[in-house]
């Protein structure tokens, strides 16, 4: 009699189906930090001289920065949707608030783009036109700032704080990172969004110390960003959240 035996096969560990989401939404993370540092830098000239317009500035160094801004609008929005099939699972309208929130911060941060490539238009046209009215010219540009300026209050400042509230609130609850990480973001939005409200009532101005929101809100969000990329979400999390 010849012997049989039975060969099984090995079971496979489960595929991690949220670990494309987790990765695209961390690298928009830090996408949206790479983009915006160098752009504020970038961006110095046109947004603190007055006389920009009329003066002898750098258009190609403010190109850059708004196409920088630009790729952080885009990025804003990648961060949201990128993550919204995980999310859902856990509470989906907030997981949709977070998406349209989101979009909402990146119109408003191309108000802003627009309103400064108004500016160089104005800049390399009219600039160093002598005939061209100066002092309307500088008029012009200071409220084309003034612009930018209010879209960085609704847009990279309530709407940070918003995004954090959504985004923290859903990754506290569910359990996908560290709850240190959306911690964070809880902390910081509600100081942030204060700061932003009272700036906008005029009770406070800009930079003033109820900005130390805005610290807990970028740690949360590069942390989140980081955690995201390189460690996906937590197995244990993921799988009480399985399709």
């Amino acid at each position: 009699m010849t012997a049989r035996t039975a060969t099984g096969t090995r079971p496979q560990p489960p595929v991690d189906w949220t670990r494309n989401n987790a990765r695209a939404g961390g690298i928009a993370y830090l996408i949206t930090f790479a983009a915006s540092i160098p752009a504020v830098l970038l961006l110095g000239p046109v947004l603190n001289d007055p006389g920009y317009i009329v003066s002898g500035g750098s258009d190609t160094r403010v190109l850059v920065g708004s196409l920088l801004d630009a790729v952080n609008a885009l990025a804003c929005i990648a961060t949201a949707v990128a993550v919204f099939p995980v999310m859902r699972r856990v509470n989906e309208s907030m997981a949709l608030g977070f998406v349209t929130s989101r979009m909402f911060e990146a119109a408003v941060i191309m108000v802003g783009v627009v309103s400064l490539l108004a500016v160089v238009t104005l800049h390399q046209d009219l600039g160093g036109n002598p005939g061209a009215d100066q002092a309307a010219l500088v008029t012009t540009g200071q409220a084309l700032v003034a612009v930018r300026d209010w879209t960085f209050q609704f847009g990279p400042n309530i709407s940070a704080a918003i995004n954090a509230m959504l985004f923290g609130t859903l990754l506290y609850r569910s359990r996908l990172v560290p709850r240190l990480i959306p911690a964070m973001g809880l902390v910081g939005a509600p100081l942030l969004l204060a700061a932003s409200v009272a700036t906008v009532l005029g009770l406070t101005e800009q930079g003033s110390v109820w900005f130390a929101g805005v610290i807990p809100v970028a740690a949360w969000e590069l942390s989140v960003g980081v955690w995201m990329t390189f460690k996906g979400f937590k197995p244990s999390a993921v799988a009480a959240i399985a399709p």
